[in-house]
């Protein structure tokens, strides 16, 4: 799940379709597209945190804290997903240094293997990693406004599917946040952390943790519960592979971006130590497992319901900041995929009116809707939906690792301002731990893991169907162009 708070300065490049058609346009779109040195150390921590720490870290604990067994297991799962973000960045910080572009993860994987892939990929983005994003962000805030005010037994799904229609069309008729109220609401987001923080280590009652924390340690986790737990741990550090986009931007050169990376993923790993020794202290590991709101069940022992109300406004408010962030930038890449492809050429037009590419919207919003019925249907909406985007999620960022050593062989005299450390070994132990998320999201969940690779099936089935399809359509705008 990626928290894109900086999206609307960036959508300028995300909106420009990435040319794949010849390398040399490939290498044009790349030299027009190369950033230059203009971020200082404190730029490239602040940029990095931002994405990352985002309004998962109010949801994920409790589902974490059901698969981990005990308290140790569980704030051991929070160290290794750090060390796993932090490897994994230094992996991308290679590609983004060597290869700068706007096309990200679809640029790479085309140089690396070719269209075809490159095609699925984008199909996923669509169907299932962005839109599943953007049904994760609207029922955690879903969950956390039925604390607030309940509208019944669907009171989250339809709070969820309010949110999905609402931003849609505020994003279809060209409103968006400027960047004055972007700030406002991360720093609401933060406020709610230290809100967490004062809450769970100061205001904790003694008699409501300390029940909870005797009956926390009742077993080890087992294979499939850790597996499970890790799934949504990296969950919440999404966001480093958005991030590792800065590199080619920061002043002072490797070494620079080596230690901008290993000390924001020590700061973000510090937080949510924090944040959830702050849950374990008020609520213990039992008393999280069985929460499906744990910063308002927090709140809630030590503040009461003015407590609820307040942390529930500010989750609320930085989730609706990531949904919509990541609603408008979705639909954008979407917009890009229709110019390449003749299959999707209805996403590739441009509503000057409105300035924003409405089919694109409109399919994406769609799909959205869907999968927020998919978690009706299951009656758990957030764990199907992560269930639904973790195994496609995972396997195309392993693709990506797999396009470090390729491209290191199809291309060596590249230039390499930044190459990963102790290479193979470092993007090896990248491709083995996402190889390993992958097998742990297709092993250990339910239905929506299912669905999501019948999704991705279909893409492929489109993807056979290609050659048959683009000799019965018509050429679209940008081909002819």
């Amino acid at each position: 799940m990626k928290d894109l708070k900086n999206s609307y300065k960036d959508a300028g490049t995300i909106s420009a379709p990435a040319s794949t058609n010849t390398e040399s346009s490939s290498s044009t779109t790349t030299a027009a597209a190369a950033p230059k040195p203009a971020l200082g150390m404190f730029d490239a921590i602040a940029v990095i945190v931002g994405i990352v720490v985002g309004a998962g870290i109010f949801r994920t604990p409790s589902v974490v804290a059901a698969n981990a067994g005990s308290s140790s297991m569980f704030l051991f799962t929070w160290v290794l997903g750090g060390v796993v973000s932090l490897i994994g960045a230094l992996c991308y910080a290679e590609l983004t240094t060597t290869f700068p572009h706007a096309g990200g993860d679809y640029h790479f994987l085309t140089r690396a293997f070719g269209r075809k892939l490159a095609f699925l990929f984008a199909w996923a983005r669509m169907s299932v990693i962005q839109t599943g994003s953007i049904a994760v962000l609207s029922f955690i805030i879903g969950d956390y406004l039925s604390q607030i005010y309940s509208i019944g037994s669907l009171s989250s799904v339809l709070y969820a599917a309010v949110v999905v229609i609402g931003l849609t069309g505020i994003n279809i008729i060209g409103v968006n946040f400027g960047a004055g109220t972007q700030r406002l609401l991360v720093v609401l987001e933060i406020l709610g952390v230290l809100t967490i923080l004062v809450a769970g280590f100061f205001f904790a009652p003694a008699e409501t943790a300390a029940p909870a924390e005797a009956a926390a340690d009742p077993a080890p986790a087992t294979g499939s519960s850790l597996g499970l737990a890790m799934v949504f741990v990296l969950l919440t550090f999404g966001g480093w592979n958005e991030a590792a986009y800065i590199s080619a931007e920061l002043r002072g050169g490797r070494k620079s971006m080596a230690k901008a990376l290993l000390i924001s993923i020590g700061i973000i790993t510090a937080i949510y130590l924090l944040i959830n020794l702050a849950f374990l202290n008020a609520l213990g590991l039992s008393g999280m497992a069985q929460s499906d709101a744990v910063g308002s069940d927090l709140m809630q022992v030590t503040f009461g319901d003015a407590g609820v109300v307040l942390i529930g406004l500010i989750v609320s408010v930085a989730a609706l900041t990531s949904a919509n962030a990541t609603i408008f930038t979705g639909a954008r890449t979407n917009y890009a995929l229709g110019r390449d492809f003749r299959i999707f050429s209805a996403l590739g037009k441009w509503n000057e009116q409105t300035s924003s590419p409405v089919n694109a919207f409109i399919v994406q919003g769609a799909i959205a809707l869907a999968l927020i019925g998919l978690g009706l249907l299951t009656r758990n909406g957030f764990e199907t939906i992560v269930e639904y985007t973790a195994p496609v999620f995972w396997f195309f960022l392993l693709l990506v690792g797999v396009s470090l050593f390729v491209l290191r062989k199809k291309e060596p005299e590249r230039e390499r301002p930044f190459r990963v450390p102790l290479y193979p070994v470092t993007p090896l132990v990248f491709c083995l731990t996402s190889a390993y998320l992958l097998y742990s999201s297709l092993m250990y969940t339910g239905l929506g893991a299912l669905v999501g690779v019948a999704v991705l099936g279909v893409g492929v089935l489109l993807l056979l169907a290609l050659p048959l399809i683009n000799k019965k359509l018509k050429p679209n705008m940008a081909e002819k162009g």
